[in-house]
């Protein structure tokens, strides 16, 4: 199976930005550890996108949305046949979201 690109919503690049310096406010490097781990484990979406659960928060999922969580981040994803696009980026201390 051929691997699909990874794609990002402008909501998604934002809060995965604002989380990123929010941690560099206390340590820059571990907001670039950070960074660095979760956008691995993005990019290993491409190959196996269905590893992750199925997210519970999403309304009337068919499965092809997931998530998961890394560094107290949660990372919200949509698998289409060609394109993995992240959707949402939210620390787990926050409150869920249904979507």
């Amino acid at each position: 199976m051929e691997s699909r690109r990874i794609s990002w919503d402008d909501e998604g690049i934002k809060q995965f930005n604002k989380a990123i310096l929010h941690i560099a406010e206390d340590s820059i490097q571990n907001a670039e550890s950070v960074m660095a781990d979760v956008l691995d484990k993005i990019e290993s979406l491409a190959s196996r996108p269905e590893k992750f659960p199925p997210d519970k928060f999403k309304v009337n999922n068919d499965g092809s949305y997931r998530a998961f969580e890394l560094h107290r981040l949660r990372v919200a994803y949509y698998v289409g046949e060609e394109v993995i696009r992240i959707l949402r980026v939210r620390h787990t201390s926050r409150e869920p979201k249904n979507y």
